[in-house]
């Protein structure tokens, strides 16, 4: 990826392991078309879910976590996830999905040999820092990363936008006055 955006492209084929080739261009379209699904089916839940008045679990306590409904900081789950990936997830109580994270992290880190190049880097050997990396697993590192970042981002914004919703329903059944129709605005 690297190469190709800096239009090496010659380097770019130099890189490219032929047995990794059958699993470049499929995982990325795959990735493109689910996370397109996968939006537009919770767009559609949440639609009839706001026309039905539909109930929200604020609490729910699981086999793996327990998890409840609260405001947390955007930039908050942005810092941990640029920290150590996953640690972002782990903000916002999604367990499964931050052990995921973590472990493929490390397989990825380890595997490009990137904290050892860094370390040759570091001590000024710019050729021995080259020379360990292995290309095909560090080219996953950068879109991984950031997808993280943006993964934590996103989903702590859902997480306060269904926070407020429960608020605004909670305090219209329990403390709206007996005859009275107030409308909250919404912002």
């Amino acid at each position: 990826m690297v190469f190709t955006f800096n239009g090496q492209i010659q380097a770019a084929r130099e890189v490219l392991d032929p047995k990794f080739m059958s699993l470049y261009i499929p995982v990325y379209l795959f990735a493109i078309y689910d996370s397109y699904r996968s939006a537009v089916d919770l767009n559609k839940v949440y639609l009839l879910a706001q026309r039905e008045n539909g109930r929200i679990n604020v609490f729910n306590i699981g086999a793996l976590e327990i998890n409840y409904l609260d405001k947390r900081k955007p930039w908050l789950a942005v810092v941990w996830s640029m920290g150590i990936p996953s640690v972002g997830q782990l903000y916002l109580h999604r367990l499964v999905l931050a052990g995921f994270i973590l472990i493929s992290t490390i397989v990825i880190v380890w595997q490009s040999n990137f904290i050892l190049a860094l370390h040759e880097l570091i001590l000024g050997h710019v050729r021995t820092s080259s020379s360990v990396l292995n290309t095909q697993w560090l080219l996953y590192l950068p879109s991984f990363y950031f997808f993280t970042i943006y993964d934590a981002y996103v989903n702590t914004i859902e997480n306060n936008k269904l926070y407020c919703d429960v608020q605004k329903r909670f305090l219209i059944e329990n403390y709206q006055p007996e005859g009275h129709i107030l409308t909250i605005e919404e912002h």
